[in-house]
């Protein structure tokens, strides 16, 4: 395994921000682009940037691995279609431990619980709530076939977050094309040929895979199971007939799952806001049906602590279950 020169990396970053700050503004006049130039290396030196600074910390505690939960029945058969093959960059690794935390919330997700998980930074919180979702996706194939319809609604703050986790979605759906995924949001192309072209430039020498769905059209027409969008872009879909089919309702709803990611942030006005948005969408897709809500963030307040009544976390909003909250490990 190779290793990192920490000093290296922080004086690589810091020339790469300069540079950055440097290509902001280009003045036509040489004396101010000189001068610019002067006065951000003179700030490169006076606090522009700092460090590097090291942080230790402890790991995760370890718990059970998918295949040990498919061994127990909390995860089906069928799971072990997404797991990774030998030698190959994509699907999930099977063997390898999860931590503690997410074994809680798949195996309480799994149950039929509601969940809120709060847990640090790059711990997996993803994992907590995408490998059950996905498990119940697969429970409902036959024959290696899942009708269309949204099953699981992914709602993020920030585009650049539902971007994020359709990176993940590539590399983890690549060989179950029975489960689909799409991304709704204000970059989302109207038709299938924009779409494409857009994903070719974005993506070049990259294939797109079957279960990608990429236009505003085809989602319409073949809704995907898990749909990615922010909360801005679900107000616009609610209203707009357009889009109506991806909101079934009464008997021919598939929605199962609501999970909003980055919880923290919906406080204030946008909290009440978002909480209203939420209960809409459930009168929409659920009825007097049941449906699950899970909400993640690594900045929900101290230990053993009752969350703010302004935030709107999906189990507030949406159901009178109540949530099971996934402590800190």
């Amino acid at each position: 395994m190779n290793s990192i020169d920490p000093l290296a990396v922080s004086t690589t970053l810091a020339h790469t921000y300069r540079r950055y700050l440097g290509s902001l503004i280009t003045p036509s006049n040489l004396g101010l682009a000189r001068s610019l130039d002067t006065a951000i290396s003179a700030a490169a030196h006076d606090g522009l940037t700092r460090g590097p600074y090291l942080q230790v910390q402890p790991p995760y505690k370890k718990g059970a691995s998918p295949l040990d939960l498919i061994n127990d029945g909390v995860l089906g058969s069928r799971f072990e279609r997404l797991g990774r093959p030998e030698g190959a960059d994509h699907g999930l690794p099977l063997n390898r431990a999860l931590y503690s935390h997410q074994e809680q919330s798949i195996r309480k997700v799994a149950a039929g619980r509601n969940v809120v998980v709060a847990t640090g930074t790059g711990s997996g919180k993803t994992e907590s709530f995408l490998l059950p979702i996905l498990d119940a996706i697969q429970r409902e194939a036959q024959d290696g076939h899942v009708s269309p319809g949204v099953r699981a609604l992914l709602l993020y703050p920030m585009n650049a977050l539902a971007n994020d986790q359709l990176k993940r979605l590539r590399t983890l759906l690549a060989a179950t094309p029975e489960i689909t995924f799409g991304r709704y949001t204000g970059e989302t192309r109207e038709s299938p040929q924009d779409a494409n072209d857009s994903f070719a430039q974005q993506h070049k020498g990259e294939q797109r895979l079957p279960n990608e769905v990429l236009s505003r059209q085809e989602m319409r027409a073949t809704p995907p199971h898990l749909l990615l969008t922010n909360y801005a872009m679900l107000e616009y879909l609610l209203l707009r007939p357009a889009d109506v089919d991806l909101f079934q309702s009464g008997d021919h709803s598939t929605w199962r799952f609501i999970v909003v990611d980055e919880a923290h942030v919906y406080d204030g006005a946008t909290g009440a806001e978002v909480g209203f948005l939420l209960r809409r969408l459930r009168e929409r897709v659920a009825g007097d049906r049941q449906i699950q809500c899970i909400a993640t963030s690594a900045t929900v307040g101290a230990d053993n602590s009752e969350p703010p009544p302004s935030r709107a976390t999906c189990s507030a909003s949406l159901s009178n279950t109540q949530a099971t909250p996934v402590a800190r490990t």
